[in-house]
């Protein structure tokens, strides 16, 4: 199932289009909805920009409201996780400059560690190789959470996206509001230098093979 679908509902439940149009009709309990199906994902991406618990905490809560309070433009054009997305991201810089804090944004590799998909995917869906062959996975989590760490800003933010949050192309060039090639390329840059950086390691065998999805 895409990332879209598994978004929009459990099998029995109802679409994210549906609890948005009753949490516009006066239902103020629809939007508990939302809030319970997407605050575990707001809340490990705000911890990733803000690597704090509790600013990420309050980035979410602040961001669930603007985005209760702003239902009405809402235009379901995205997903609604895509434009949770950028209402979360926009707390999480806000607070950033409020803090006047210089530091770039950095992977939080003990937020991420138990979200890392299989290394394989990192190269676009490949089947698993087990890890153990070339090198110990605690080893391999802490080369990849450095090698994307060393990334610029652009390719962190969307590889993360990808092989974290679970986002189809459309989703991240909706999330991001770029073209759908440039998340493309940026995929390729950043898998390539997940390459370069993991040679050191022995681990880039890992990262062959694979047709990139490009739903």
């Amino acid at each position: 199932m895409g990332n879209a679908a598994m978004a929009a509902a459990d099998a029995s439940g109802p679409t994210d289009a549906e609890v948005v149009q009753r949490a516009r009709e006066g239902d103020h309990d629809a939007f508990r909805v939302l809030v319970e199906r997407y605050q575990g994902r707001a809340y490990g991406l705000a911890l990733r920009v803000l690597r704090d618990e509790d600013d990420a905490r309050d980035a979410v809560q602040d961001a669930f409201l603007k985005a209760y309070g702003a239902l009405d433009r809402f235009q379901g054009r995205a997903s609604f996780y895509t434009w949770l997305y950028r209402i979360v991201m926009n707390q999480c810089l806000d607070r950033k400059r409020r803090d006047k804090s210089d530091r770039e944004v950095e992977w939080n590799d003990e937020a991420a560690s138990t979200q890392l998909p299989a290394v394989g995917a990192l190269a676009g869906g490949g089947a698993p190789v087990a890890q153990d062959e070339v090198v110990e996975r605690g080893e391999l989590r802490a080369a990849i959470a450095e090698a994307i760490a060393e990334l610029p800003e652009d390719a962190r933010r969307t590889i993360e996206l990808r092989e974290i949050d679970g986002l189809t192309y459309r989703e991240i060039s909706e999330a991001l509001g770029i073209p759908k090639g440039t998340v493309m390329s940026r995929l390729h840059y950043a898998r390539r230098k997940l390459q370069e950086a993991l040679a050191s390691t022995g681990a880039e065998a890992l990262l062959d093979g694979g047709a990139e999805g490009t739903t």
